[in-house]
């Protein structure tokens, strides 16, 4: 099967493969990135926690869904307790053009218009793959003489502010109030707000 980019076809399409694309996405803008290889074929890896083995699982499904002609390997860095997702191809260029040299956070990202029309179909298919990578849900316990209050909450920290963009716009779009906390981090503790992002999240596994 070809690359859905070069077959012209992954914006219009509301099928598997541009909900598949909408996480991976979200993994790639956090701890993704592409290496150039010999022969123009790009190296697409995303580094995640091996304390997660659903998300490493994902992760590899996801891949393979939006270009099932390559291959995914996953690596296990036992000393550093990190799990390599990886997939070798020519076309990975084509569906992440914010590749660049450098880190992210020192060049802008934008989306392409494709790329919106698909994250505004499935933001919380996007922030799933954002908070996997990058984000967090932790549970706040604030104690009182009288009583103890837990509650959950979910953080979001990049050090690029477009990212945090494209995180508080997705937000947006499902009617999710956060608040930046930090110059890193974006929160989101209200119940409500906490309650949509379950239907879409939940804790890491």
């Amino acid at each position: 099967m070809t690359c859905p980019r070069c077959a012209g076809w992954i914006e219009f399409l509301p099928g598997i493969t541009v909900y598949a694309y909408a996480y991976l996405f979200g993994l790639y803008l956090g701890d993704g990135m592409l290496s150039r290889h010999p022969r123009d074929v790009h190296r697409l890896r995303v580094f995640l926690d091996c304390a997660y083995p659903q998300i490493v699982a994902e992760t590899r499904a996801a891949m393979g869904i939006v270009l099932p002609a390559s291959s995914v390997n996953v690596l296990s860095h036992k000393t550093q307790n990190m799990a390599e997702v990886s997939s070798f191809s020519k076309h990975w260029p084509h569906l992440f053009p914010q590749h660049g040299p450098g880190v992210k956070h020192k060049r802008r990202i934008v989306l392409e218009p494709w790329q919106q029309l698909i994250v505004a179909r499935y933001p919380g298919r996007l922030l799933r793959g954002l908070i996997h990578s990058d984000g967090c849900r932790v549970t706040n316990v604030i104690r009182h003489p009288k009583k103890t209050y837990a509650y959950p909450r979910y953080f979001f920290s990049n050090r690029s502010l477009d990212i945090q963009g494209i995180f508080c716009e997705a937000c947006d779009r499902l009617g999710v109030a956060w608040r930046q906390d930090g110059p890193w981090n974006i929160s989101v503790a209200r119940r409500d707000a906490v309650a949509i992002l379950d239907r879409h999240i939940g804790p890491k596994r």
